[in-house]
Order: structure tokens, then sequence, then C-alpha cells
């Protein structure tokens, strides 16, 4: 079994900073690609950003120069730096991974993290 797990939400005024993190933990043979994803209230989970292994990062384009995506492959950890948030960056963000576990292929999800960029 894996486990992801989300940390470093919460609330931020607009135009702040906040890096989310999300460790991978478990049966882990190798893992070839994370992905954030956020989910505002009354609407669909969205892809935000991706990485994979030997790949370029891949934004959505609500939030190229603003988000970037880094991991750690030593610590099964990816990042998420979020900088000049929005109200709309409000969400839920939800970290996805592609594992390699028990000899076959699984994708898992965080149980997700609150963001909210008020005054």
């Amino acid at each position: 079994q894996v486990q992801l797990v989300e940390s470093g939400g919460g609330l931020v005024q607009p135009g702040g900073s906040l890096r989310l993190s999300c460790a991978a933990s478990g049966s882990i043979v190798r893992i070839n690609a994370m992905r954030w994803y956020h989910q505002a209230p009354g609407k669909q989970r969205e892809l935000v950003a991706s990485i994979s292994t030997g790949g370029t990062p891949d934004y959505a384009d609500s939030v190229k120069g603003r988000f970037t995506i880094s991991g750690d492959n030593t610590k099964n950890t990816v990042y998420l730096q979020m900088n000049s948030l929005k109200p709309d960056d409000t969400a839920v963000y939800y970290c996805n991974a592609l594992v390699l576990s028990g000899g076959t292929w699984h994708s898992y999800w965080g149980q997700g993290i609150q963001v909210t960029v008020s005054s």
C-alpha cells in the first residue's frame, strides 16, 4: 500500500506565497510522475502542475509564471511553490502519483489540503 500526505496549506493574503509538499511512502518501487490538482467549491478537479521522471514540468495556463513544481526523488516528495496567489487559487489541492508497487502501476491520491487566498 502507498500513502500520499500533503502539507503546507492554509490561509494567505492575495499576493502572498505558500509551499505545498506531498510525501509518498509505503511499498514504492518507482514513481513515474507526480501531479498537483485543485478543486474549488462547485467545480471539477483540475490539473495544476505535473512533473515526471526525466521530463519537463507542465503547468495549467492559469498558474504559469506563478507556480513551480519540483521533486526530491530521494524523499519521494513533490513540492508546489505558489507565488503571487490570487483569490481564484482558493481550492482544495490534491497530490497524485503514478507509482510502481507490487509489480503494477497504480495511481494514488492524497487526502487533499485547503488553500484559501483572502484578505
